[in-house]
C-alpha cells in the first residue's frame, strides 16, 4: 500500500515530513471504512503491533489529524474507498504483533533543536550538543555526548504538546536520573522546541535502526557455523614424498592416519604398496 502525503496548507508538517510511504500488506492487521464530518467517510488501515516504528515510537501520544493510517475521502468516493478496503482487507495475513518492523522507517541523517540541545542522528549513531543557555549545568559538564545504535536498550519519546516533553535514550548498563532534564542521554522540549514534525520522525529512525541491528544479531545467532573443512591426506603425503623423506616414516604417518580414523584400511594398503615400489 503506497500512501503520499502531499505538501499542501491543510496537511499537518508531521504528515509532510513522512512524505511518501509503501506499507506492506504484512505489516497491516485490518482496514476499515466509516462516517466522517461533514459529508466525509474515513478509510482507515490498521497496522500490526509492533509493524511501523513511527507508530512505535509514539506510543499512542498522536492525535487523530496526525494518524498517517488514517485517509479522509468525500463521502461520494465510498464505493471506491471500499473496493480498496475489501483488496486490502483479502491481502491480510497475519493480525498479531509482529516480531520486527515491517514499515521502512524514516530515512537518516536526521536532527533537530530541542530545548538544550541539538540532536544528531546518522544511521549509527546519536549525538547530544548542548546549548550553554538552557542546558541543565549538570548536561553542560558532562560535554556534547554520542550513543552508538549497539548501546541504545530503547528510544522514549513524550509529545512536545504536553509538559515537560522530552526525547530519551535508554543507554545499556546506565542508570539514568529520574529527570529527563538532567539525563545526558536526553533532550527536552519546550518553547517551540522539539516539535512533533522534527522530533517523532527522529525517534522513529531509531527505532527502525534499533530493529534492524536486532534483525541482524539474530540472524547471526541463527546462522550455522561454517562446517570444518575434511581432513587432507593424500595432499600432505605427496608433499613429504617430494621433499624426499624416508619410505618406512612415511608409512608410518600413513599408519597414523588410519588408526585415527582419516585414512580405511584400503587407502592405507595402496599407498603403503605405492611408497614400497619406490625403494
Amino acid at each position: 500500500m503506497r500512501v503520499r502525503f502531499h505538501r499542501a496548507m491543510k496537511v499537518p508538517k508531521f504528515l509532510q515530513e513522512l512524505g511518501e510511504r509503501l506499507i506492506p500488506y504484512e505489516a497491516l492487521a485490518d482496514v476499515s471504512l466509516t462516517p466522517g464530518k461533514r459529508g466525509t467517510i474515513v478509510l482507515r488501515a490498521m497496522p500490526r503491533q509492533g509493524a511501523d516504528p513511527v507508530l512505535i515510537a509514539a506510543a499512542g501520544q498522536l492525535k487523530e489529524t496526525l494518524d498517517p493510517y488514517r485517509l479522509v475521502l468525500p463521502a461520494d468516493r465510498e464505493t471506491l474507498a471500499d473496493y480498496y478496503a475489501e483488496e486490502i482487507r483479502r491481502s491480510i495475513t497475519d493480525s498479531g504483533p509482529a516480531a520486527r518492523c515491517l514499515v521502512q522507517a524514516p530515512p537518516t541523517p536526521r536532527s533537530f533543536k530541542a530545548w538544550d540541545g541539538q540532536a544528531h542522528f546518522d544511521g549509527e549513531a546519536v549525538r547530544f550538543q548542548w546549548f550553554w543557555s538552557s542546558a541543565e549545568s549538570v548536561k553542560y559538564r558532562a560535554g556534547d555526548q554520542r550513543f552508538p545504535i549497539s548501546e541504545i536498550e530503547g528510544v522514549e519519546w513524550r509529545s512536545p504538546d504536553v509538559f515537560n516533553g522530552y526525547l530519551r535514550l535508554r543507554v545499556r548498563g546506565v542508570e539514568a536520573p529520574k529527570e529527563p532534564e538532567k539525563d545526558p542521554a536526553s533532550v527536552v522540549f519546550g518553547m517551540g522546541y522539539g516539535l512533533t514534525a522534527e522530533s517523532l520522525p527522529f525517534a522513529a529512525a531509531l527505532v527502525g535502526a534499533m530493529s534492524a541491528l536486532d534483525g541482524d544479531r539474530r540472524a547471526a545467532e541463527l546462522t550455522p557455523a561454517e562446517p570444518a573443512a575434511d581432513p587432507v591426506t593424500e595432499e600432505p603425503v605427496v608433499a613429504v614424498i617430494d621433499r624426499g623423506e624416508d619410505i618406512p616414516a612415511l608409512i608410518r604417518k600413513l599408519g597414523e592416519l588410519r588408526d585415527a580414523g582419516l585414512l580405511t584400511e584400503e587407502e592405507f594398503q595402496a599407498k603403503k604398496v605405492e611408497l614400497l615400489s619406490r625403494l
